[in-house]
């Protein structure tokens, strides 16, 4: 018998105390700080309210968590919407389109 448990603890992952300064650190450097940083300001400040009131840490995790994930994910948003430009050129072409069918009417053929 082992006295070590059988299952992880469902605890949320806890960032390293220097996380929020170098989260910071990283938006403002990034092209969208302008509207970037107050948004993580007002949420850090939000939460830190709230784990005052509430003897709780779990929100300030959150706020680090889904803004390291909204920076991580930038790049790829950014080569998403690089090909933004050749749709609205293919759309401006004003190409034939008449070939193709209406997917309002294969919809309302299904049902």
């Amino acid at each position: 018998m082992s006295a070590q448990p059988d299952h992880a603890p469902l605890t949320p992952y806890a960032p390293a105390p220097g996380a929020p300064a170098e989260l910071l650190d990283q938006l403002r450097a990034d092209q969208r700080a302008a509207p970037w940083v107050p948004a993580f300001e007002q949420e850090w400040a939000t939460a830190l309210e709230e784990s005052r009131r509430a003897f709780s840490l779990a929100g300030l995790y959150e706020v680090v968590q889904v803004w390291q994930a909204r920076l991580a994910s930038a790049p790829a948003v950014e080569a998403r919407l690089a090909s933004a430009p050749a749709v609205e050129a293919f759309l401006d072409s004003s190409r034939d389109e008449t070939g193709f069918v209406d997917l309002e009417e294969i919809r309302s053929r299904r049902r």
